[in-house]
């Protein structure tokens, strides 16, 4: 199977190892908007840089993935539908709903494959969480809590382009929320905070924020964000039933530390970011990929899944601005 990357920075360089490994990847052919930095990844990979985006689209792939920067997700998408190519997108398709609507338009004209990055769908506790649920080991679920927290924030150029912190932090804890509980969210209320750096206030963005989301089945959950985690990157969830508790992310390098006397000693080698916390999984979701390719198994997360995720962030948005409760049914689908 030969592969086009497109994108080369940190994932996109990550995801060029991850690929270059694969038993069933033949070829891969990556390229970026800094030539010299697709031309880096390629040699310490042993894939093959292409001068820009037409020549892997002219280069025989069968298949591409999208890891270039956010703005351009939606118009590679729709290019690779028309060129009749299953595509793996790094999230989210867009960071508003025109953007997401327009590629998804596409990708089911065309009738090909997109599978999105949600890759905790891919970690091992949020599969066992989810196995652990639907087993009956916790009875009747009442209480989900999400806590995603960065060690510090992103570069000031990049929050413009975010989309903000519901839509670029906070969907993987609302995609996560629907996967593991197989459930829908029905009405949100949430709220954030700008007092930290002022770089996000000039973005018109917030750096902390907090969200209850009530599913339709009655389950109250919250959803926590912070940009400005100093003790190192948190992502938990735990589940509360009438039988038990369950958590994900709670082991020897969560970056938390306990005020009780007798409490477990804190972490002594925190989790520094997104890639080593979730490298696993990052390689799980794109095997995944090339099996659904090859007709080995079914999309694990196609483009409606991210569409439900940003719906719940777009609510978010909406209901911190106007302050109030916001139903997602006030949110267009399609």
């Amino acid at each position: 199977m030969r592969i086009g990357l497109i994108g080369t920075g940190r994932i996109g360089a990550f995801h060029a190892g991850v690929l270059s490994r694969h038993g069933e990847v033949d070829s891969l052919v990556v390229a970026d908007a800094d030539p010299a930095r697709a031309a880096a990844v390629a040699e310490h990979t042993g894939a093959t840089a292409a001068p820009g985006v037409d020549a892997v689209f002219d280069g025989g792939v069968d298949a591409v993935v999208i890891a270039s920067a956010t703005a351009s997700h939606a118009e590679l998408i729709g290019r690779a539908a028309r060129a009749g190519l299953p595509a793996f997108c790094e999230k989210p398709i867009a960071v508003d709903l025109p953007g997401t609507l327009g590629a998804l338009h596409a990708v089911e004209s065309a009738g090909t494959l997109l599978q999105l990055g949600f890759m905790r769908r891919f970690d091992a506790g949020y599969t066992a969480a989810r196995e652990l649920l639907r087993s009956g080991r916790l009875g009747r679920l009442h209480t989900v809590r999400a806590i995603t927290a960065d060690p510090a924030p992103p570069p000031a150029e990049y929050l413009p382009l975010s989309g903000g912190l519901y839509r670029d932090c906070l969907v993987h804890d609302f995609d996560i929320l629907r996967w593991v509980t197989g459930r829908e969210v029905v009405e949100v209320y949430a709220t954030g905070s700008d007092a930290g750096p002022a770089m996000f206030r000039a973005a018109g963005d917030v750096d902390t924020a907090a969200a209850v989301l009530t599913l339709d089945d009655g389950v109250l959950a919250t959803a926590t964000a912070a940009r400005c985690n100093g003790a190192g990157y948190d992502v938990r969830m735990e589940l509360a039933g009438e039988l038990d508790t369950i958590a994900v992310g709670l082991a020897d390098r969560t970056p938390v530390t306990s005020a009780e006397p007798q409490g477990p000693p804190p972490a002594d080698k925190p989790w520094p970011g997104f890639l080593e916390r979730f490298a696993p999984a990052y390689e799980a979701e794109l095997d995944a990929f090339v099996r659904v390719v090859r007709g080995e198994a079914e999309n694990p997360c196609d483009g409606r899944e991210a569409l439900a995720a940003l719906r719940i962030a777009e609510a978010c948005e909406l209901s911190r601005r106007e302050r109030r409760p916001v139903r997602i049914a006030e949110i267009p689908a399609g």
